[in-house]
């Protein structure tokens, strides 16, 4: 499932608001679909009155990301098969040449089951996970990635606490610019 949201594409997979997809590979972005989500766009300075806004010949980076539902098992960080596949469109996408320059804040979603500091700590090390796997296989330079744990902060889909929700348990990739 793909939509637009102002200035930022966003890739969802898994459940949205529609119900679960999870597994079928058609969901998953390929890694020119997740290099179009992350490439900034550029936007030329808006002069007004006879001024600008910003210099003409340099673009304004928006911020693009990607929203990739990662499938571990319940309570861990290893990356299993399943996962394996999504990171490898990811690790394609972010060895590309076009996205070579940037940099990338990888975050790690949970749901609200459980308590609050444990899906934090599980969320780092799932961020961790994937920053290390993409690293390790892609050869990705160590300093173009941030893993960061969020916890149950930032629901794709707002629960109540206790709520198994496959759709808030995924990792979002931020273009954070070079």
């Amino acid at each position: 499932m793909r939509a637009t949201l102002g200035y930022s594409a966003v890739i969802a997979i898994g459940v949205v608001l529609s119900g679960p997809i999870a597994g079928r590979a058609a969901d998953t972005p390929n890694a020119a679909q997740l290099i179009e989500s992350l490439t900034p766009e550029k936007t030329r300075g808006i002069t007004f009155g006879g001024q600008t806004a910003s210099p003409p010949s340099t673009g304004t980076a928006k911020s693009a990301q990607a929203s990739l539902s990662v499938p571990f098992a319940t309570r861990s960080a290893e990356i299993s098969p399943a996962a394996a596949r999504v990171l490898d469109q990811l690790g394609e996408a972010l060895a590309s040449p076009k996205l070579a320059d940037f940099k990338f804040r990888v975050e790690g979603h949970t749901d609200t089951v459980g308590r609050p500091e444990a899906n934090r700590a599980l969320s780092e090390r799932r961020a961790g996970s994937v920053t290390a796997y993409l690293i390790t296989k892609y050869h990705i330079d160590r300093t173009r990635l941030t893993p960061v744990g969020m916890g149950q902060d930032g629901l794709l889909v707002e629960t109540g606490p206790g709520v198994a929700n496959p759709a808030n348990r995924r990792v979002v990739v931020v273009n954070l610019g070079r």
